[in-house]
């Protein structure tokens, strides 16, 4: 996937070059273009990416002005002891204060770009809050094991705009990269990167549809339609992408692009790339790919090409939500055994990670006082796609029995251990005893009224959710290149920078890439990569 400084000849040139037109390549070519750079930005689709199929949450704290007109205080400090307590040590702790520190700058260089935010405040514990509300604790911070590392404050900051409003988001960040004069490619997919004999990447190849060309409209439009039908209806979204393969196959053309200062790759990850999800973690080909058909590992593998290294990539996310409604925390959460794996109050991907480490395998156990409770908020705490997620599952296909022994036998639990586990947790409840998981105290309540219902909440992709009624599991992969921290370049296995390469996004190692443990990191993670990579790049002598 690499080429010889050899041929002369140039479709395109810019001092800066970026492959992929979502959060993190928007971001990128904003930057390098306010530093004074001429940017060139290639697209294989549409452009969006993950960033306008998500939720436009952006993880931000340390005071910023939204915190501060929902009444909460804020600093980078209490920001970085929470996120470092999450994180580990998949990055410096410098960089990680950087990205604490810039929190504030961040939401504003964002407004700037015409992204929205409102300070609203969500009342209740979710995964995504309804249009009513647009900042939220987006993460594990009122987990008591947390607060006693760092004061909780709510960092989901969601851009305003109606229902799942990645495309408000995306949308700001696009009209911007135009009013800026920066010239955007679409069609247009890179397979090879060009090499100048002392190893300096220098531009790169592939292939593109004219624009404004017949075969490019239809492309467009069906790309358009696809960036919905993959996750929503995936069988409708390989027809489509098998369609759109066969045009751009069909009508595409030699494409070379030089690049005076640097490329960026901002491709994003491989989740649409069964093959390397399964060399990497194939449990995780039991979940519904998070993303668009992009997804695919383009990026990384251009990085591999010209040299670089990956790390993580066993890392992948499950979105494994059962909340809202906010009640049904108080439940239990159980693996096979009847075990407890973790507290019911921490972030749904969190969830998943030990979900993923008990086989995938979990269900929530609890009361009828928890499941009346649930169902009574199942009009106002539930955004729509949630509702018709949520509904189902909590309605027609969750499991209720007279006891605990008939309701394990039910789902295929251990009868003692359930029972054990059960007896346990009720008792310490009972004792009001903090629970030895960090629960916070309000959903930390016995379930031992019943009769005792039960929700599947193990691993499931879209045809599993059909038959279940149940809710998908979404997943998105967080390994990749590894990357230069203070530049953004993509690195060697001997820790040398690649001069001229950058990477951010999914395709590169970044803030959220050893778990998912808030709603917005990556968008976050995103913005401030990309915005990195953007900058260093501009100003490369």
């Amino acid at each position: 996937m690499t080429s010889k400084q050899g041929n002369s000849h140039w479709d395109a040139e810019a001092d800066v070059i970026v492959v992929g037109f979502g959060g993190a390549g928007a971001s990128a070519a904003l930057e390098a273009k306010q530093q004074g750079a001429s940017v060139l930005v290639l697209e294989c689709f549409n452009g969006g990416g993950s960033t306008s199929a998500s939720g436009a949450v952006v993880y931000a704290g340390g005071g910023t002005k939204y915190q501060k007109a929902a009444g909460y205080e804020d600093t980078p400090e209490e920001m970085y002891k929470y996120l470092k307590k999450e994180i580990g040590d998949i990055v410096k702790d410098e960089t990680l204060r950087r990205f604490c520190n810039g929190s504030v700058d961040m939401i504003r260089w964002l407004e700037e770009q015409g992204v929205p935010f409102e300070g609203s405040m969500c009342p209740f514990k979710t995964s995504y809050p309804t249009d009513d509300y647009y900042l939220y604790f987006s993460g594990s911070e009122n987990n008591n094991l947390n607060k006693a590392v760092a004061k909780s404050a709510p960092r989901g900051h969601r851009a305003k705009g109606p229902g799942i409003s990645g495309l408000t988001l995306f949308h700001a960040l696009e009209k911007s990269v135009h009013s800026h004069g920066i010239k955007v490619r679409c069609q247009t997919r890179v397979e090879k990167l060009v090499i100048a004999d002392d190893g300096r990447v220098i531009g790169v190849e592939g292939r593109s549809i004219a624009p404004e060309s017949i075969s490019a409209k239809v492309h467009s439009l069906l790309s358009l339609i696809n960036s919905k039908a993959n996750t929503y209806m995936p069988p409708l979204g390989k027809v489509i992408d098998i369609i759109c393969k066969a045009i751009f196959n069909s009508s595409s053309k030699p494409y070379r692009a030089m690049a005076r200062k640097g490329v960026i790759l901002a491709a994003g990850g491989f989740m649409f790339n069964k093959e390397m999800v399964k060399k990497h973690n194939p449990i995780f080909l039991r979940c519904l790919p998070l993303g668009t058909y992009a997804d695919d590992g383009t990026g990384i593998r251009l990085g591999e090409s010209a040299g670089g290294t990956t790390a993580k990539m066993d890392k992948m996310s499950a979105w494994r939500f059962y909340v809202p409604p906010e009640a049904l925390m108080q439940g239990v959460l159980v693996n096979r055994q009847g075990q407890r794996i973790c507290s019911e109050d921490l972030y749904g991907a969190k969830q998943g990670d030990y979900i993923v480490s008990n086989n995938g395998d979990a269900f929530l156990v609890f009361d009828d006082k928890t499941y009346k409770e649930a169902v009574s908020h199942l009009s106002d705490q539930l955004a729509f796609f949630q509702k018709i997620t949520t509904g189902p599952m909590l309605l027609i296909s969750r499991k209720k029995a007279s006891s605990l022994d008939e309701l394990a036998a039910k789902i295929g639990v251990s009868p003692k251990g359930l029972e054990d586990t059960m007896s346990k947790y009720n008792d310490i409840a009972r004792k009001g005893q903090p629970d030895p998981l960090g629960k916070f105290e309000k959903r930390f309540v016995p379930q031992d009224t019943p009769p005792f219902y039960a929700i599947d909440c193990s691993l499931q992709g879209f045809s599993a959710t059909l038959t279940k009624f149940g809710i998908p599991t979404a997943s998105m992969t967080l390994g990749g290149l590894v990357v230069n921290e203070e530049t953004g370049q993509v690195k060697r296995a001997d820790g040398s920078s690649i001069n001229g390469l950058y990477a951010a996004g999914r395709t590169a190692i970044g803030i959220c890439s050893n778990g998912y443990f808030c709603s917005g990191t990556s968008i976050a993670d995103c913005v401030f990569a990309g915005r990195r990579a953007g900058q260093h790049a501009a100003n490369l002598k």
